[in-house]
This record gives C-alpha cells, structure tokens and sequence, in this order.
C-alpha cells in the first residue's frame, strides 16, 4: 500500500515539474530570453551609407559574425544621403549617417553608436604648421590660392572639396559658414579615404576628413597631418573631452523600431563589447 502511495506522489511530482516547463516556456519574452542560443540568429543584414562609419560598422559587424556564424553582414558606402534614401526606401536594413539627425529626417528610428570630429588636413611635409578660420574660408572661396600667403611656400594651392551628400561636408560648411556653391575646388572627392590619398599624394592640397579616419592612416604612416581648429589640436582626446568645435554624433538608423536580427545587431554595436573596435578605429566611445 505504501509503495502505491509512493508511485501517486511521484507521478504528481512528474506531472507538476512538466506542468513547471510549459508554463516557463510558454510566458511571452521569458522562454526566449532564457534559451536563445548562438544558433537562433541567421539572415542578411544589408547596411549602407556613410563612408566615416563603414569601416567601424564592418568591424563591429565581423565581430557580431564570429558570434553568429550564420549571420552575415554587409556594408556598402555612398554617403549619408544614401543612408537615409536606402534606409527610407526599404534598400538596406540599416542605414549608416554620420553627422546630427535633421528635423527632416525624424521618421526615421536613429541609433548613436559613436562620436568623431572634422579636421583640415595637409601633406605632412607642407611647413604650414596652422590655419585661422578666416584663412581656411579664404582658401576655400578662391581668395586664397598661394601657400606663401599663409606662410608656406611659393605654391599653388590645390583645394579638395567633398562631393554634395557627404555629412564630412555638411558638417565643414556649417561650421566656416561657407556655402558649397562659393567653394572654388581643384578636386572633389567622396568618401574620407579618398580625401587623404589626393592630400597624402600631393604635397599643396588641403581637404578635409574624419578625424578618425586621418588618425588611423597616419598611424599608418600615410604623410598626412591634422591642423588644429580655433586653436585646439584636432584628434581623438579633444573630441572625447568635447573641447574640438568640429565634433559629430555617428548614427546607424532604421525605417521602423528595429526588430529580430536588425535589433540584434543594433544593441551590439551600442554595447560596451565593441569600445574595443570603436577606440581602435579612433572613434570615441559613448558613455565611455
């Protein structure tokens, strides 16, 4: 008889464990929570738009493939125009803006992953060693057009302007309150690589890129160097203490409140598990 009694209550405990599970498993965002595994995440993120933020959000997403591998990520440039057009339009899953979000823009869902700043960059062997706001409009209206006006040599001056649709360029205009149609340019160029090749290849051009971006090259050993603005040194530290007036926000954004593996990826590259990359691509890091 005690045996019986001891199979019922057995079974009772069984039944009350098993009850435990589906009840744990079918509570909404609790299950999912508790049992997601590097598997559950698969897909194609297609991301586009600015050419500052690429290389950091490729990074960042190698990482987020390494711990998805059935995850795939990929990064197009073009330009903050065509970060909010791609994203607008359903083009890309993600899109990728490097400067403010405009009033026009606030349909739009904007994700800030990171802060850089602006800088007027020369040839590394051109004496000039700074340039006054009112220098740097002068050159870029034509007013301007010796180096040994500003205390370099007897040289003309090769000015390297970006292409319209590029925030690096919005950012450069609102700052020296210059409009690009004054702009007189012997180069115009797109992304921030393509600044620093034209500049690092010719030793009396000036232009204008991410700080970021002139940082890592020069790392590299690329013969560029950075000006300082107002009279405060352009780099990573100054931009990060927020004494540079040329800083901007690095948004990444979407269509719609981002969901499933767009969401995935969009908490990963606000995470502390990416300042790594974010330092490393001489951005600085939010809430670091």
């Amino acid at each position: 008889m005690h045996r019986y009694i001891g199979l019922f209550q057995q079974n009772i405990s069984g039944f009350l464990a098993a009850l435990c599970i589906v009840v744990f498993l079918g509570t909404p965002g609790l299950a999912s929570s508790q049992i997601t595994t590097t598997d559950q995440l698969s897909g194609k993120l297609v991301i586009t738009g600015a050419s500052t933020l690429a290389p950091l959000i490729a990074e960042i997403g190698k990482r987020f493939e390494s711990l998805y591998p059935k995850v795939r990520v990929d990064v197009q440039t073009g330009g903050s125009s065509r970060g909010v057009a791609d994203a607008r339009q359903g083009l890309a899953d993600i899109g990728m803006v490097s400067r403010a979000m405009k009033d026009a823009e606030k349909d739009l869902h904007a994700f800030p992953v990171a802060r850089d700043g602006v800088g007027v960059i020369l040839h590394k062997d051109n004496p000039v060693q700074t340039l006054t706001d009112e220098q740097v409009v002068a050159i870029y209206s034509g007013k301007i057009t010796n180096w040994k006006d500003v205390g370099g040599k007897d040289a003309p001056i090769t000015v390297v302007n970006k292409a319209e649709g590029r925030s690096t360029l919005e950012v450069f205009l609102h700052h020296f309150k210059l409009k690009n149609a004054d702009v007189k340019a012997q180069v115009v160029i797109g992304d921030n690589e393509q600044g620093v090749k034209t500049v690092a290849g010719n030793r009396n051009s000036i232009g204008y890129v991410s700080i970021g971006t002139a940082e890592y090259d020069e790392s590299q050993g690329v013969p560029i160097k950075l000006l300082p603005v107002g009279g405060v040194v352009a780099s990573t530290e100054t931009v990060q203490n927020g004494t540079f007036p040329l800083s901007r926000p690095l948004h990444i954004i979407t269509r719609t409140p981002p969901a499933g593996l767009a969401k995935a990826f969009i908490d990963f590259a606000q995470s502390k598990a990416v300042h790594d990359i974010i330092k490393q691509q001489y951005f600085v890091p939010l809430g670091d």
